[in-house]
């Protein structure tokens, strides 16, 4: 049996997510510039949608590519 994924933002006290924190977003985004889904990166609810909002943000402000070649 597996251990329970933890929160790394929990963890840590994240309140905000700041959208031009590229090193932050990039573990929550694949190498092909998906998001990664909360039950593999264990992300709460709150953090999740978070994240989908700054990685969007990020992509609007071409910070993240939308899509890597």
């Amino acid at each position: 049996m597996s251990r329970a994924k933890v929160c790394r933002l929990t963890v840590d006290r994240v309140v905000y997510i700041d959208y031009k924190d590229i090193n932050l977003l990039k573990h929550y985004v694949t190498e092909r510039g998906k998001i990664i889904p909360s039950r593999i990166t264990g992300a709460s609810a709150k953090h999740q949608r978070m994240l989908n909002r700054a990685i969007k943000l990020a992509r609007e402000a071409a910070l993240l590519p939308f899509c890597a070649d």
